[in-house]
């Protein structure tokens, strides 16, 4: 049976790299699978004025995508995007059309800043933004507690994270 994974966190804390590095620890034991950026799947400007992160558009397009994986013969989906709400949740399990796990990837928001510094040397506007995001999601993801199990994003390179996320996968899984 397919599974889905969907890694989220506030910006900054490596969900994209350690949801590609989950995808290789997946082939690495032989199980089929795809890996989807969310962020790709909802980049489309102008956004509507009341769903500003263009989460209807997200929705829409993880549908077929999802099911093409799927039909390729994907048998565990990993995404990494930010749900904020069980809404969020539930709206993402309904596109995938398969179980959907959570798991929440967490820096302390220094580290988190650190990152985003690096990430937008060249883009201070972007950073000003991005590090403000990055308090207001932290503190909307705790309230929010949409995750099944976290993992600390600062244990180690985005490999060593992706083991520890695959394996509280499995866990979940088996629970």
């Amino acid at each position: 049976m397919a599974e889905a994974l969907l890694i989220t966190g506030t910006v900054g804390v490596g969900k994209t790299s350690v949801a590609d590095a989950a995808g290789d620890v997946l082939t690495d034991a032989g199980v089929p699978n795809a890996v989807i950026d969310v962020d790709w799947l909802r980049r489309a400007w102008p956004a509507p004025p009341d769903d500003p992160f263009n989460g209807a558009l997200t929705l829409r397009n993880l549908r077929p995508v999802a099911a093409n994986f799927l039909a390729a013969g994907a048998r565990r989906l990993v995404l990494a995007g930010v749900i904020e709400s069980h809404a969020d949740r539930a709206g993402y399990a309904e596109a995938l059309g398969v179980p959907l796990t959570v798991c929440r990837i967490h820096a302390a928001l220094p580290e988190v800043h650190r990152r985003l510094a690096v990430r937008h040397t060249h883009d201070p506007g972007s950073l000003d933004w991005h590090l403000k995001r990055a308090g207001e999601l932290a503190s909307i993801l705790d309230a929010a507690e949409v995750a099944d199990y976290t993992v600390d994003a600062a244990a180690g390179s985005p490999a060593r994270v992706a083991a520890q996320v695959v394996e509280g996968w499995r866990v979940q899984l088996r629970g």
